[in-house]
């Protein structure tokens, strides 16, 4: 290590082991380390001689640290902070990069990632003041200490105050439209508005309408000129959700737009800013869906500015218990009685794998909280409704009363029309073969006749689907009703 790397580090901790403990890593290393204890104790040494970092606690016997963040960043701008923290929540995340410091670390650190961050500031030596504005409260937006948390925490704080594009990744019911919401809600366009759509629910034929706008006339039933979602979303953000699921052509046009900044409405010729900070999420792994062809490559790149992955809830369980008290006392505010939960109930919940992730926590809690018989729910309660409300993977015959009717109408008709069509056994190839075409047919008609899309969708592989084509004699080219 080359002096230049070496430097004076003030330590600021009440708990003397701590103090001991970062002490000896940083002297270990080479540097220069004094500490204190307290507030006061930090400004009589600050007086005496500016060190070339600070690392600081936030919560202190006389005062809160961050405040002294904010007046030392701007008294002295070229002083690096690493501010330290047991209250690791997404609001203190933000206030301290909001406050200037250098680097946030949540506590319990690793001393290494310390030691790293130290080295960074050295190398630096300019502390990068965000400014968002008066502070918000931020820390029911997102819910959770664990380490896999205090990363996006750490990632979302960094990227409130500027208008990079966002890629969130996660399973379905992760929280993707929350990190959004909270990248918005903290960031400086909080006072416009916060538009999402989600690609996955619009009929391909409409998607660029929706995105833009279209003009009086642009088609049949255009009756008046509708403002799109890039106008909807002017001076805000704009949430891009399930953004694998977005039509090539569609792809084309939104990266056109990434790259001009404008945009034109359908039918129109005016050319319009798109004043927007865009968010995507996908619950799709987008890169393989690049070497597939059905994601574009340049596209992929200009949204993957800034990644975040949110880690599902089993591999952030001690987290459970924070969220379950939180939607118990949601499910309170909305209307439902207030129940408490006991140990063996959490216990219980931090087992569970959740598969449906918070979202199925959330159902569970809310309607534990509506038939719970006790004040407390216990382990007893969470296993009568554990595994009840959630929606299966594929609806079924019987949870669909349309298809039900429809799969006895032709039972019905083949009785009353030939009694003896069945009697060779094959009623079940019969009628799995007339709910796969209409099946097969909806699904491309979704995917815009894309079989490898499709495929995907349907969980087969690209050749079974196409012999199923041949089998059933339908033309893949043939457009049909898209569901």
């Amino acid at each position: 290590m080359s002096a230049a790397q070496l430097g004076r580090i003030l330590v600021c901790d009440d708990d003397g082991a701590i103090r001991t403990v970062i002490a000896q890593a940083l002297r270990r290393a080479g540097h220069r380390v004094e500490t204190v204890a307290s507030l006061s104790q930090l400004r009589a040494e600050i007086a005496r001689g500016l060190p070339d970092v600070l690392v600081t606690d936030v919560i202190l016997p006389d005062g809160n640290g961050l405040d002294v963040v904010t007046s030392l960043t701007s008294d002295y701008p070229g002083l690096p902070i690493i501010v330290l923290s047991a209250q690791n929540t997404l609001t203190t995340a933000v206030r301290a990069t909001e406050a200037g410091a250098f680097e946030y670390l949540p506590k319990p650190f690793d001393l290494a990632a310390l030691a790293d961050a130290v080295q960074g500031a050295l190398a630096r030596r300019v502390a990068r003041p965000v400014d968002l504005g008066p502070a918000e409260e931020g820390g029911g937006l997102l819910i959770g200490r664990s380490p896999a948390m205090q990363e996006v925490y750490r990632i979302v704080a960094r990227v409130v105050a500027n208008d990079l594009t966002v890629l969130i990744s996660g399973e379905s019911g992760t929280g993707k439209e929350l990190v959004a919401r909270a990248i918005h809600e903290l960031g400086p366009r909080r006072r416009a508005p916060f538009v999402a759509i989600n690609m996955a629910a619009i009929p391909r034929e409409l998607i660029e309408a929706e995105l833009f706008g279209h003009e009086r006339g642009a088609f049949t039933g255009a009756a008046q000129r509708v403002a799109g979602r890039f106008e909807q979303a002017t001076g805000g953000t704009l949430f891009l959700d399930e953004i694998g699921d977005m039509p090539m052509e569609a792809q084309t046009r939104l990266l056109r737009v990434l790259q001009s900044g404008e945009f034109t409405t359908v039918g129109g010729a005016r050319t319009i800013r798109a004043d927007v900070r865009i968010v995507a999420a996908t619950n799709k792994a987008l890169a393989m869906s690049v070497q597939q062809g059905a994601f574009r490559e340049d596209l992929f790149y200009r949204l993957n500015v800034v990644p975040i992955s949110l880690p599902p809830l089993r591999d952030r369980r001690q987290d459970v218990p924070l969220l379950a008290r939180h939607f118990l006392d949601r499910a309170a505010e909305n209307g439902l009685p207030r129940k408490g939960i006991d140990r063996g109930a959490l216990t219980l919940l931090e087992a569970h794998d959740w598969p449906g992730n918070v979202r199925e926590l959330e159902n569970l809690m809310r309607r534990a909280a509506a038939l719970a018989r006790d004040a407390t729910i216990d382990a007893e309660e969470i296993r009568a409704h554990m595994g009840k409300g959630g929606p299966p993977a594929i609806a079924t015959i019987d949870a669909d009363p349309d298809l039900a009717v429809a799969v006895s109408a032709w039972l019905a008709r083949v009785a009353r029309d030939n009694p003896q069509a069945f009697d060779d056994g094959s009623l079940y190839e019969r009628i799995i073969a007339e709910v796969e075409r209409p099946l097969i047919e909806a699904v491309l008609a979704r995917c815009g006749q894309n079989q490898l899309r499709a495929a995907r969708m349907l969980g087969i592989n690209r050749n079974t689907l196409r012999k199923r084509l041949d089998t059933l004699g339908i033309d893949p080219t043939r457009r049909s009703v898209s569901v």
